[in-house]
């Protein structure tokens, strides 16, 4: 034998006996809840300018200060107009006070008006119908006729779209326009424009307001003031089973004034006063709690809708004697969303052109409630207390520790939220198993590997700081999510978080997709994410457990239709670790089967210069009585095995 041979043969046989073996077992010990895998929409740079088609930014001057260079954001003057926003004495809402005032020079000669940069720019996709519309008026009547072009712009000033209105200068109190916009070609870049100009030399010296612009692509599937086709597409694509709304501490406004309120969210977009969000810049609400009902629907999920429940970021808890009024809106927002078309609020809905009651289970009662958990015992109790009687079919979710402080009633339920390193997700894999089983059951609401820090999470990149998903948060979060599937009698449901990042201005890293106003970055965990969701079991099947302070995780589900065994595998070293899978007595398997593996090195990440370093690949594999599988280092696989 050769010393060559010899070699092999033995290294052969080491691998043989490093081999973990996994048995299996063939009673499941506990079903997969329909829910576990759904989305939280945080709601940082991710609304307005992201999942929400509407391309124009500050389309409506919303909360902004009148008379300043601030209240321009996103808007340039063309040619020798002037431009200013104005408190309109007449708005065109009482939402919405201000507009935008264009002046034309006496003087003037060629093109003038002005333009919006849009989110940081604009697609111009030659296969899309873009429709534009918004309000005008004449603060003096006039005589004039002027013919204003609405058009798509390069930078550069190529026109790829353009469309004729007539403004009546007789006409002094509000009027809504309608164009239709339609590429000749698609621009090379987002380097554009939505403009709107007038000639100047028959325009001179005319004074116009304008208020309430919009600009729609086509949006997922044809919903009207709907989502963006990709953002939405992407999301879709992950089989998610609910969407928590409407954004974590977006809930909760810098003080009570500022809360997201739902009533302000709904009706025509002209109502809609918007608010400064929470994450430092200014919400539409045209992305309001009828289009997230709606946006639901259209995925397939449900929604998980948070009430605000009396605390706000300034650390303001309301005194309890102060409550009513809000548990008061928070039943009104139920109502709005499941009430018979009887009920005040259920008629509202049905004005809106929705008679049928939305689908809701599930209601969380505030946000992040640890951070204010001595105002929430009585919080929770008058909340809950009054929403429950009203609402008993519904179920309700605590957010402070659990347990901690001890709340009455008891919840059911309770949303828990961690954002850690990738080594504590694979350390914490059996962070669950040690719950005790008393009738409570968890929401992994918000989780995420952000830092490989663990003395600076929250810090820069240059401390650790993720600026993607890497391959070694994504595989420290699917040995997690091992976890979560093994202990899926007490975890009904689990979601990333953040959810989306508008890389033009980001408020938070790493999110699950990143955008820009063209394209859409699917990360590392977010094909983990995917998955685990789109590969999901009916049951969980006992096996061998890993080791606890291990490097490979691994969960076992059965799938009833069609008929499989799904094993999900976390490798979250560099090493290959090599796995043989016992399958039960009593299920036949057929011949082959199988892989489905994302795999790349410790810091491998998708990138807006990197974005398909690391996808997932499918092969086929062997199967029989036993499944050998070898896990490659930094790698989530799924190994599906068809049974009879």
């Amino acid at each position: 034998m050769s010393w060559l041979l010899a070699l092999s043969l033995g290294l052969l046989a080491q691998q043989c006996l490093a081999a973990t073996t996994v048995a299996i077992s063939a009673t499941a010990s506990h079903p997969i809840p329909t829910t576990l895998y759904g989305q939280m929409f945080e709601d940082i740079n991710s609304g307005d300018g992201g999942l929400y088609a509407e391309l124009l930014q500050n389309r409506a001057f919303q909360q902004v200060a009148p008379n300043t260079t601030a209240a321009l954001n996103a808007w340039h003057a063309i040619g020798s107009a002037t431009i200013n926003v104005v408190a309109d004495p007449t708005p065109v809402s009482s939402a919405l006070p201000n507009a935008l005032q264009l002046r034309v020079p006496s003087s003037a000669s060629g093109a003038v008006g002005f333009g919006n940069e849009g989110y940081w720019g604009i697609k111009v996709d030659s296969t899309w119908t873009y429709n534009a519309s918004f309000y005008y008026r004449f603060p003096a009547a006039s005589a004039q006729k002027p013919t204003s072009t609405v058009s798509l712009v390069s930078s550069s000033g190529d026109t790829y779209a353009a469309a004729s209105v007539t403004l009546d200068g007789s006409q002094t109190t509000w009027k809504q326009v309608f164009v239709t916009l339609k590429p000749n070609a698609n621009a090379p870049n987002t380097a554009n424009n939505f403009a709107v100009t007038l000639d100047g030399a028959s325009a001179r010296g005319l004074t116009v307001n304008f208020a309430m612009f919009s600009l729609f692509p086509p949006t997922y599937k044809g919903r009207a003031n709907g989502m963006r086709i990709d953002v939405a597409t992407a999301l879709a694509e992950m089989n998610p089973s609910f969407f928590r709304l409407p954004g974590g501490n977006n809930l909760e406004g810098q003080s009570t004034a500022t809360r997201w309120q739902w009533n302000a969210t709904v009706g025509p977009l002209v109502d809609r006063p918007g608010r400064m969000g929470d994450w430092g810049y200014i919400n539409t609400d045209g992305l309001g709690l009828m289009e997230y009902l709606y946006w639901c629907e259209d995925v397939g999920m449900q929604p998980i809708m948070a009430v605000w429940a009396g605390y706000s970021l300034d650390g303001d808890s309301l005194p309890e004697n102060e409550l009513a009024p809000y548990i008061q809106q928070a039943a009104d927002q139920i109502e709005f969303v499941i009430g018979d078309t009887s009920t005040t609020y259920g008629a509202l809905r049905a004005s809106l052109g929705r008679a049928e009651p939305f689908n809701l289970t599930y209601i969380e009662v505030g946000n992040e409630d640890f951070f204010a958990s001595s105002s929430y015992i009585y919080r929770w109790r008058d909340f809950y207390g009054n929403l429950s009687a009203r609402y008993p079919q519904l179920q309700f979710i605590a957010t402070t520790y659990p347990f901690n402080p001890i709340l009455t009633p008891t919840p059911k339920h309770y949303d828990n939220h961690v954002y850690q390193t990738p080594h504590w997700f694979a350390s914490n894999s059996f962070f669950y198993d040690d719950y005790e089983r008393n009738g409570t059951t968890y929401f992994e609401g918000e989780y995420a590997s952000i830092s490989s820090n663990a003395s600076d999470l929250y810090g820069s990149a240059a401390t650790g700081r993720f600026l993607y998903p890497t391959m070694a948060a994504s595989t420290g979060e699917a040995a997690f999510m091992t976890g979560l599937e093994r202990n899926a009698d007490i975890v009904f449901a689990a979601s990333y978080a953040p959810l989306l990042q508008n890389i033009a201005s980001t408020q938070w890293t790493p999110d699950l997709v990143s955008y820009d106003a063209a394209t859409v970055y699917r990360s590392t965990s977010y094909y983990t994410q995917q998955l685990f969701s789109v590969n999901r079991g009916d049951e969980y099947l006992p096996s061998t457990l890993p080791a606890r302070n291990g490097t490979v995780f691994w969960s076992v589900t059965r799938r009833n239709s069609p008929s499989a065994i799904l094993i999900k595998v976390s490798n979250t070293v560099s090493t290959p670790a090599d796995l043989v899978f016992q399958l039960p007595l009593g299920i036949n398997a057929g011949s082959s089967g199988t892989a489905q593996v994302l795999q790349g090195s410790q810091n491998a990440s998708n990138t807006p210069s990197t974005p398909n370093a690391v996808t997932p690949v499918t092969f086929t594999i062997s199967v029989g009585r036993t499944v050998n599988y070898s896990a490659p280092g930094f790698s989530v696989s799924v190994l599906t095995v068809p049974i009879a």
